[in-house]
């Protein structure tokens, strides 16, 4: 029988509950246990998708082209396999599915309420990535804090679960906030109470706390908070504040949360985690041998989870390489407001990043321009690669009018045009091409050398694509299409041969990219970054 782990909230949110169920998930799948995680989000609408980065972080895309939530990305990388549609629930995507069935007449004519017609879908939802991939853990995370009225339907849907299954095969886990008052320089307890309060007025007590702390909880104080929330004592979880996430769990394995839990899920214990790869990873990331700095060109950058992946991916290949990636974050409009070279003549590299609309793409553009006139290594990532193409044929091919229509709607040459199968679109949410799509690689080109192979699968998020009609005329001003869709023809890769690294994808390659499987473009790019420094500093 599946067992359940719920992961909830107190006291304030952004304490990590993404990182602690990920953490808990790589100790249980190296315990030789199926595990997979699941986020709860409170919120109406149906998906990310339409949700600006300002006000949500990146949309994460998983391969079978749903929108999620970014804390999909720490799930896939934590875990090192795929999530699904099935990972990710929402509000907005619960009622739809009540209203529609409501709709239909499914419902024989009975009042439909939030008990038991809502609980009953969160339910259902939970429970159905048990029954499609048969999994020994599915842990569900649940968004907001505890206390929010947004959250409550969740909860109960939980107090019911625990109800049905029983204390052996349905569990929670209180993630709380252990304040440290500077004044009496003392820890305070009272916060997590208070949580814990919130939670049984829910229905729910608490099997295990992880208290979030910038300093060690004394023997007196896990006293304490076990006597007055509880809990047993072996059950309250220190995890203070880490250098890096990905230390998290390996604090979390000292801390034995993982045996914890399975001792209360009467689950054996008997495997210990090595984390071999892990610990490789993480020694590498902590005793880099070498330091470049790259730019990081975006439109979103006052939130660095707008730009949350590559972030991560730049972590990865850095640690691969052992080379310490220092991401310069530049506003694209910045750029566009003058000196483009006071900004990345010292730069190793130079990424432009993802976006939509008009703002910021000059800057992007000019960004571009310099690069690539420099020989300073660019990577361009889905409008990034966009741009590099209006950049390539406005001051090489010299196309008259080069732009993208998502830009200029009207131009000479609209080398990026909308596609054709988004043209009648009329919604925004979910219409755009998602997921995975294959792309056939061009023997000897860089990507070909980076992948190894000559046919890989990357994920899309875009409506916006290279328009063939001016693949002649580019092709013969010397950019390279070193990527194609091998059932559209559509072109993924674009390259120069006579560059140091210019290479620009359609897809989102920092989608796929691990610790323990750094994307190969990236860990390119900063091969390259580290070379173009290594040769400067020569000179």
């Amino acid at each position: 029988m599946t067992k359940y782990i719920f992961v909830a909230g107190g006291v304030t949110s952004s304490l990590g509950k993404g990182i602690i169920s990920a953490s808990l998930a790589k100790l249980l799948q190296e315990r030789r246990y199926k595990v997979t995680i699941q986020k709860l989000d409170p919120y109406i609408n149906v998906d990310p998708g339409t949700l600006n980065p300002y006000e949500h972080g990146e949309c994460y895309v998983t391969e079978d082209g749903a929108e999620t939530d970014l804390d999909l990305g720490h799930y896939e990388r934590f875990l090192n396999t795929p999530t699904s549609q099935n990972n990710n629930v929402t509000t907005g995507r619960i009622y739809q599915t009540v209203i529609n069935k409501e709709r239909e007449g499914a419902y024989l004519g009975k009042t439909v309420q939030v008990i038991p017609h809502i609980t009953d879908e969160i339910k259902r939802r939970i429970q159905l990535l048990a029954e499609k991939e048969d999994f020994d853990i599915v842990i569900t995370e649940i968004g907001g804090t505890v206390g929010d009225i947004e959250s409550l339907p969740y909860l109960e849907a939980l107090r019911q679960m625990r109800r049905d299954l029983g204390p052996e095969n349905c569990l929670c886990i209180l993630l709380t906030l252990v304040p440290y008052l500077s004044a009496a320089k003392e820890l305070k307890t009272k916060p997590t109470q208070h949580a814990v309060k919130q939670l049984l007025q829910a229905g729910i007590q608490a099997d295990i706390l992880v208290c979030r702390t910038e300093h060690q909880l004394t023997k007196e104080l896990k006293q304490k908070l076990a006597l007055f929330c509880n809990v047993d004592y072996k059950s309250v979880i220190e995890a203070i504040d880490a250098d890096t996430i990905y230390d998290v769990p390996l604090l979390m394995l000292r801390q034995k949360l993982d045996v914890r839990v399975l001792k209360k899920l009467k689950m054996k214990t008997s495997t210990t985690p090595e984390l071999i790869a892990w610990k490789e990873f993480l020694w590498k990331l902590k005793n880099p041998a070498e330091e470049v700095k790259i730019g990081l060109i975006g439109k979103y950058n006052e939130l660095p989870d707008a730009y949350k992946s590559i972030y991560e991916a730049f972590v990865h290949s850095g640690a691969y390489n052992e080379c310490n990636v220092k991401v310069v974050s530049i506003h694209s409009q910045v750029i566009e407001a003058g000196e483009v070279e006071e900004h990345l003549k010292d730069l190793h590299g130079v990424l432009v990043a993802p976006g939509f609309g008009e703002r910021g793409v000059e800057g992007k553009i000019e960004a571009i321009n310099f690069v690539r006139e420099a020989g300073i290594p660019f990577f361009g990532i889905c409008l990034g690669m966009q741009c590099a193409v209006v950049e390539f044929a406005r001051n090489v091919a010299r196309l008259k009018g080069a732009a993208s229509t998502e830009v200029k709607s009207r131009t000479q040459s609209p080398v990026i045009d909308l596609m054709n199968d988004q043209k009648k679109v009329k919604k925004m949410g979910g219409t755009m091409r998602l997921g995975s799509y294959k792309c056939k690689l061009e023997k000897g080109t860089i990507a070909q050398k980076a992948y190894g192979r000559q046919e890989v699968s990357e994920r899309h998020r875009h409506r916006y694509e290279f328009n063939n009609k001016f693949k002649k005329d580019l092709k013969k001003a010397g950019l390279v299409l070193s990527g194609t869709n091998p059932d559209t023809k559509l072109v993924e890769i674009v390259e120069l041969a006579d560059h140091p690294f210019f290479v620009g994808v359609q897809f989102h390659p920092e989608l796929r990219s691990t610790p323990e499987k750094p994307h190969p473009l990236f860990v390119a790019f900063v091969k390259a970054a580290m070379k173009y420094k290594a040769d400067n500093e020569k000179a």
